[in-house]
């Protein structure tokens, strides 16, 4: 009982940082519209395991060792930065192609382990998310807290953070919302495609 408020204030915290925009959520909008439910659903996964990855390192005290190697830390922003002005560069020059919204999949569709590669190399890959790691785990979450209290704490984050951007990726896939982005899905490719280049931009040039 002493741990539920706790496991609350974590919960809530990560929710706030999970549900405000960021790599991810352009990344799940992105593979949910161009692609389908399916690929949104499993770039979803992807970000829960590239949580995984952060809380594992958070528990093993990596984090701390990461903010204050400015070697490490630079190594994992230039890795993250490049992978999003990557992907942001591929969307912002690709074609437009028709989208068909009947019940089989797109034939453009990605398979699933793609789906899932891209969520995880885009969220393990965020500076900004060891960051906010380190943070809860060193002035919220104390060191004597119970191995099996953590343990919780890191299922609750990684069961939101799917099940958050599983969410977006359904809304995101239903007919009306995907025909409207038919319509206009050169303005789209180029917007995210933009939107992940500045972003790349931007990790690239954030400091500690």
């Amino acid at each position: 009982m002493e741990y539920l408020a706790l496991i609350g204030t974590v919960t809530i915290i990560h929710l706030l940082a999970v549900i405000s925009p960021g790599p991810d959520f352009i990344m799940a909008v992105r593979n949910s519209l161009t692609y389908s439910r399916k690929t949104g659903i499993w770039t979803a996964v992807g970000f829960g395991c590239g949580i995984a990855v952060h809380i594992f390192y958070s528990l093993a005290g990596l984090a701390v060792i990461i903010s204050k190697s400015l070697l490490l830390f630079n190594a994992i922003k230039f890795l993250g930065a490049g992978y999003l002005i990557y992907i942001g560069l591929k969307s912002f020059l690709s074609k437009s192609s028709k989208i068909e919204l009947g019940e089989h999949d797109q034939k453009a569709d990605i398979t699933r382990w793609s789906a899932v590669k891209i969520g995880f190399l885009t969220n393990v890959l965020n500076p900004k998310a060891t960051l906010f790691f380190l943070s809860l785990f060193t002035l919220i979450i104390s060191p004597e807290t119970p191995l099996l209290i953590m343990g919780i704490m890191g299922a609750i984050m990684i069961i939101n953070t799917i099940l958050w951007f599983s969410l977006v990726a359904i809304f995101l896939s239903q007919k009306r919302i995907r025909s409207i982005f038919e319509r206009s899905q050169n303005i789209f490719n180029k917007s995210l495609g933009g939107l992940l280049i500045a972003l790349g931009i931007k990790v690239a040039l954030t400091e500690k």
